[in-house]
């Protein structure tokens, strides 16, 4: 009896195997036959068509069909475009280090880059752009402006500006040169004992970058109670940078993060390698919804090993792990390999892009499905959607009138104004913007138009459409004439309403002109809610420790 069973178990594994092999090489007959027909159809198609056909769009268009059965980060790079890949890793391009915006047919620079070609050639953010290289860009859309302004380092450019208030014009020549965005766009203390770094890319040596801040912070506060991590808006980037980010708060020879993949032998397990810079220090972590990819291994590993806390709002959820393949002609193919799994296992993918619905669109992990996880202290997490913050907070959101202050670049209009008004350079820790320069700056709008509707008659709006498709309009057109008289906002009353928002982003602004990227930095975060809330739970022992320990109560 038991040679019988054997004989069967034996059978079903020859069985077994002998499927996976025919399954395996119809699957490769079936790629090879398909290739076949698409190289046939396109011959005979380009041969016999009646008009010239543009092969390159062709091919084009159906690379962008195939990937359509993707995920969004899988994607073909062509020749002219690696240059946005090297970008996403290194953070590094060749160029002069500004920032622009057109506006009708006239182009503005709004942020030059501390240490620049143009920073050092005396440029300043509010000069207009007239001419490049001799050549005038009026009426130029912005993306044929950046074109030129990129180029490769050591290659010259010449700029003439127009100055905005007195319209004197200077030319500058420069040359090119090699700009890193620095991965770590602020370091500092925020309050008495609490330290701060401002993370926003995971690009080369971003984690040294983050030590080299964090051991700073601590030989000029060696009384330090605690440091916040600020990952907000990170998208990520590579996932070497963040085991090393994480290894300065975890210690030596710790899973970080796991991944896996149709290819077994590419299964990999990334462990920190270092002695770490910190591993009692109170640490605090800043999500949000827009902190993705290696932003979410660093949080998810803070809080699966319990070495700090994760405050904010839930991550992005992306758990996919790109590679990029070689292909003819210097092209690249971007290309998702495996899904990522945090310290306990868990794997944080939102989105379902190997099941779609009958429209073709992938649809989120329902909370029904996400399966439950346990930290190392015994604290529950989930996957299936992103990060969890152990405290969560409330994402901050900006009226409409301010919405349309800064797309109409009013708040920058009036900063430029404001600075060459103050020559003195004020400290930022500083400056307040008083009542008299807030009414001057409403004075400032007499005139001019910011026109918006507000959420509440964008509804009202589409109730009316909704009602008159239905034919209900009628009966209610009375009642709905009398709440729109009024909900009619006033643009002034707007204004005062919003009045300490407004000036947040004015004094944001403002300092941008004084002190560059660090100055709007470092001045909101004196009224930026997550970073008061993490400052408040480091400056509570009890509190902080009660987060990390809830599973054991």
């Amino acid at each position: 009896m038991r040679k019988l069973h054997k004989r069967v178990a034996i059978t079903l594994l020859v069985v077994s195997i002998g499927i996976t092999a025919f399954s395996d090489n119809d699957k490769y007959f079936q790629i090879a036959k398909n290739l076949d027909i698409f190289a046939a159809f396109y011959r005979e198609l380009n041969t016999y068509y009646v008009d010239d056909l543009p092969a390159e769009k062709l091919m084009q268009r159906g690379i962008e069909a195939m990937l359509e059965e993707t995920d969004p980060y899988t994607d073909f790079v062509s020749e002219e475009n690696l240059d946005d890949l090297k970008f996403m890793a290194t953070g590094k391009y060749g160029g002069v280090g500004i920032s622009i915006f057109t506006r009708g047919d006239s182009t503005a620079i709004t942020d030059v880059y501390e240490g620049s070609p143009m920073h050092r050639a005396g440029i300043h953010a509010g000069d207009v752009i007239l001419s490049l290289d001799g050549k005038s860009v009026k009426g130029w859309e912005q993306e044929n402006i950046s074109r030129i302004l990129k180029g490769a380092a050591g290659t010259p450019l010449e700029m003439t500006v127009r100055h905005p208030l007195t319209n004197t014009q200077k030319t500058v020549k420069i040359n090119r040169e090699e700009i890193a965005v620095r991965p770590v766009s602020f370091s500092g203390i925020v309050k008495p004992g609490i330290g701060y770094i401002k993370m926003t890319q995971f690009t080369e040596n971003s984690g040294h970058l983050v030590q080299e801040a964090f051991e700073k912070l601590k030989q000029n506060n060696p009384t330090m109670k605690g440091v916040i991590l600020d990952l907000r808006g990170n998208p990520g980037g590579l996932l070497e940078e963040a085991v090393a980010v994480s290894n300065i708060f975890i210690d030596k020879n710790k899973l970080i993060v796991s991944t896996k993949g149709k290819v077994k032998s590419w299964d990999r397990e990334y462990r920190t390698t270092q002695a770490p810079s910190d591993i009692q220090l109170p640490l605090v972590v800043l999500t949000s919804r827009t902190s993705a990819s290696a932003s979410e291994i660093v949080a998810g590993a803070v809080q699966d090993l319990d070495r700090g806390v994760v405050v904010g709002q839930r991550s992005y959820g992306k758990g996919l792990v790109q590679t990029t393949r070689p292909l003819p002609y210097n092209a690249k193919l971007k290309v998702t390999t495996a899904k990522y799994y945090t310290p306990s296992g868990r794997c944080i993918q939102a989105i379902d892009y190997s099941h779609r619905n009958e429209d073709g669109e992938a649809e989120f992990v329902p909370d029904s499905l996400r399966k439950a996880f346990a930290t190392v202290a015994g604290r529950p997490v989930k996957d299936g959607g992103g990060i969890e913050p152990d405290d969560k907070t409330e994402a901050e959101t900006i009226s409409q009138v301010a919405i349309t202050l800064l797309r109409k670049q009013y708040i920058f209009d009036y900063a430029t104004q404001y600075y060459y008004a103050h020559p003195k350079t004020p400290a930022i820790s500083e400056f307040k913007l008083t009542e008299a320069e807030f009414d001057d700056f409403v004075r400032y709008l007499d005139g001019k138009d910011y026109s918006y509707k507000t959420r509440s008659e964008e509804a009202l709006e589409n109730f009316s459409n909704t009602a008159r498709k239905e034919k209900y309009y009628d009966a209610v057109s009375k009642e709905f004439d009398a709440l729109q008289a009024k909900m009619k906002h006033d643009k002034k009353q707007d204004l005062l309403k919003n009045k300490t928002e407004i000036r947040q982003l004015l004094e944001e602004e403002i300092m941008n002109r004084y002190y560059l990227q660090r100055g709007r930095i470092e001045t909101g975060l004196a009224w930026d809610n997550d970073v008061l809330e993490a400052v408040s739970l480091l400056q509570q022992p009890a509190k902080y420790h009660a987060l990390l320990t809830l599973a054991k109560k």
